[in-house]
């Protein structure tokens, strides 16, 4: 069966930045909206950004922040400028990363971005040590991407053990546990003049919905081509999720739907 990495690889990760709507910058700022609404931004004691200084510089502790399942960056991006350093955007998909090294030169924030090649589920533990990190974030979906449902309550102990006493945790992902029939399961994602994306889902079992990617792209003489694959996705309930959060020794502060159709997971660790 194919992995969510290996689907990206081979089909989604050269066209990620177009189903955003091929604009970083747009995505970045509309990320930032929903870390300010969250409250995400560093503490007095972590330091800010202050005017003439360089975007990301800090005043005096670092205010370390994690964006897993980065992609090409557009959280990684708002972090950074909301006066995070160093971000460490973990993914598994070097072309991505190396898009959100692109994006971050130009914008001039590449002092405060740390590209992590490699799966979360072991890239966490590995680069932040245990009670440093301000801000963990887990956005667009990536939770679902997870091979299995016993890799979330593990992944949340990691991000809680990551997180500073006080820290945050912001996740959005789409609630897949409702089951849709017919032609209901045929999603359109994105379509341009030369190229477009739809999907259409298989309900496996009580845990897993199987994706079906279609991108058909415009060739050269104008003919389309078509290239496909398909991977897991965890179906995953908000209840649950929050559950898993608690048993990982994080409060919930909120749980909601939020834009384009994605809901918002937001938990804190507890101040000692």
């Amino acid at each position: 069966m194919t992995t969510a990495a290996e689907h990206y690889e081979r089909l989604l990760a050269e066209h990620y930045t177009w189903m955003l709507g091929d604009d970083i910058e747009a995505a970045a700022a509309a990320q930032a909206v929903l870390l300010r609404e969250a409250g995400l931004r560093p503490d007095d004691t972590a330091g800010s950004t202050t005017a003439g200084s360089t975007p990301g510089a800090t005043a005096s502790r670092a205010a370390i922040a994690v964006d897993l399942g980065c992609g090409p960056g557009p959280q990684t991006l708002a972090l950074a400028r909301l006066g995070y350093a160093p971000v460490v955007a973990v993914d598994t998909s070097a072309r991505l990363l190396a898009e959100l090294g692109a994006h971050a030169a130009r914008a001039g924030l590449s002092a405060a971005v740390r590209p992590v090649h490699g799966d979360m589920r072991h890239a966490l533990a590995q680069s932040v040590a245990p009670g440093t990190a301000d801000v963990v974030v887990c956005m667009g979906d990536t939770l679902p991407h997870l091979p299995t449902r016993g890799d979330v309550p593990r992944l949340l102990g990691d991000v809680a053990a990551a997180l500073r006493p006080g820290g945050q945790f912001l996740a959005t992902y789409r609630d897949l546990t409702a089951e849709l029939a017919g032609t209901d399961r045929f999603i359109p994602v994105r379509s341009t003049d030369d190229r477009l994306l739809t999907c259409f889902l298989d309900y496996t079992d009580a845990d897993t919905v199987q994706v079906h990617d279609l991108l058909y792209a415009r060739a050269a003489d104008g003919s389309w081509d078509l290239r496909t694959s398909s991977y897991p996705k965890l179906r995953l309930a908000p209840s649950w999720l929050a559950e898993q959060c608690g048993a990982a020794g994080l409060d919930v502060v909120r749980a909601q739907s939020g834009p384009r159709g994605l809901q918002i997971l937001h938990a804190a660790k507890p101040l000692d």
